[in-house]
């Protein structure tokens, strides 16, 4: 992936938000199931999360799947995190293969999500000795990835916080919050709270944030304190991830594979005509 427009920035004041300018290579940015994405390697992901972390420069990371298309049809505010995100990733597998039947160009490679590019993001925030901060999971849960991450990745200097929380805007856990992250200044912030908890309170307090660059990234401290056991990556490049973790997690995630994705009928009909008309 080319690199971003961005000129460094001399400090880490908190400034208002400027889209960057990212110069794509044809055909690469996409609208599949009426939203934008990328069509990004794992690696190119890491490449412009680096550009921009040593360009101390604001900016959002954000991936879309199945489950994503159909919130963004339901709730409202879900909008507003996708409109500021410079980066969309493809996180479906089943998604990137519908791409490729409606004439998107979508291969396996673009499927990019936490799990994809885990060790590489940090293997290379250890060797930068980043500052990294991470807001979510249960009470402890974040506590004990940070201990497993530390033992493995020492130079990075990691900060976590629970995500039980009041998040609306304006409360008094909220103003706390973003004075820590304000204080610790990460240079990367991780977000996992829950779709689409994480993703709207990226898009409320997005503008008080110091520069750094945001990802949502779900359960991720979940799966690296062990609570939860991520699926064989064979799984997630043969499409087959959902049906591990509907088989260990049936009663959480039945209506999202199973329900969620009939509501989306409409948008699979439109890209399917305007396949054939192409």
């Amino acid at each position: 992936m080319a690199l971003s427009n961005v000129v460094a920035a001399p400090d880490r004041r908190v400034r208002s938000r400027v889209p960057h300018r990212l110069t794509r290579r044809e055909g690469e940015r996409i609208r599949l199931l009426g939203q934008l994405m990328d069509k990004v390697r794992p690696e190119e992901v890491m490449h412009q999360l680096e550009t921009w972390v040593e360009a101390e420069v604001k900016a959002v990371i954000a991936n879309h799947n199945l489950h994503s298309l159909h919130l963004v049809r339901t709730e409202p505010r879900l909008a507003e995190f996708y409109a500021c995100a410079d980066l969309i990733q493809i996180d479906s597998t089943p998604l990137v293969a519908f791409g490729r039947l409606v004439g998107r160009g979508t291969r396996g490679k673009h499927r990019s999500t936490y799990l994809d590019w885990r060790e590489h993001f940090w293997s290379l925030a250890d060797r930068k000795g980043w500052r990294v901060m991470f807001i979510g999971g249960a009470e402890g849960v974040a506590d004990m990835a940070a201990e497993r991450l530390k033992a493995r990745h020492g130079r990075v200097d990691l900060a976590v916080r629970s995500g039980y929380f009041d998040a609306a805007p304006g409360s008094e856990d909220n103003r706390r919050l973003v004075a820590e992250v304000a204080q610790f200044a990460p240079q990367v912030l991780l977000v996992g709270m829950g779709m689409p908890r994480q993703e709207i309170w990226i898009a409320d307090h997005l503008d008080a944030l110091p520069d750094c660059v945001v990802l949502n990234v779900g359960a991720a401290f979940d799966y690296e304190a062990g609570v939860q056991k991520a699926a064989p990556r064979w799984m997630g490049k043969a499409g087959l991830e959902w049906l591990y973790r509907l088989a260990v997690d049936p009663r959480r995630l039945f209506h999202r594979y199973c329900v969620e994705p009939w509501h989306l009928i409409g948008p699979i009909m439109d890209d399917l005509k305007a396949a054939l008309k192409r």
